[in-house]
């Protein structure tokens, strides 16, 4: 029980609330990790906040469909009791332009376009490729105007990236 005081009719006297219990996120993200267990998708992202509100990242190399992030979330809420602890249930993928969070959303998008962040603030667009647990390349073309020569020529080059070195990783979306 959590005690408070109340003031009623001039002097304080204490009242009795019971204790909301706090939600784990090793439990949810152990929960997610069961349903997910051999779907092909992974775990993007798991936060339980101090007010009990969840929220659960998924994401596959197809996507996820809004009928499989409600599966989810019932297969969730059946782990939990409300009349145990109150909580807020959000289930879903990280948006097209959020920022990558784990290593499976750069191998997705290895071919793809994206812009990386590095620690100085300099910012990049090029190709994904070379994906490793320890980094990535980035294709870049550029035009450079060899010496003697009258036009820019198109240089294709790999720029290499550690993930400890880059603020973010985001996909580029482009209408044509």
């Amino acid at each position: 029980m959590h005690r408070i005081e109340e003031w009623r009719g001039g002097r304080q006297s204490p009242i009795l609330l019971p204790e909301s219990k706090m939600i784990e996120n090793n439990f949810i993200k152990q929960t997610v990790e069961g349903f997910i267990n051999e779907s092909g998708c992974f775990i993007v992202d798991v936060k339980v906040g101090k007010d009990n509100s969840i929220l659960v990242e998924i994401d596959s190399e197809e996507g996820v469909s809004i009928d499989y992030c409600a599966e989810l979330a019932r297969f969730i809420e059946s782990k939990l009791d409300r009349d145990v602890e109150d909580y807020e249930l959000e289930v879903g993928s990280p948006g097209l332009g959020s920022p990558f969070k784990v290593l499976n959303q750069y191998y997705k998008h290895e071919g793809c376009e994206v812009e990386v962040q590095d620690l100085s603030g300099v910012k990049f667009q090029g190709i994904l490729v070379d994906v490793t647990e320890s980094g990535f390349g980035l294709e870049v073309t550029r035009k450079v105007k060899p010496e003697g020569a009258k036009r820019k020529m198109e240089v294709t080059e790999i720029l290499p990236f550690n993930y400890e070195n880059i603020k973010y990783t985001k996909y580029i979306i482009r209408f044509k």
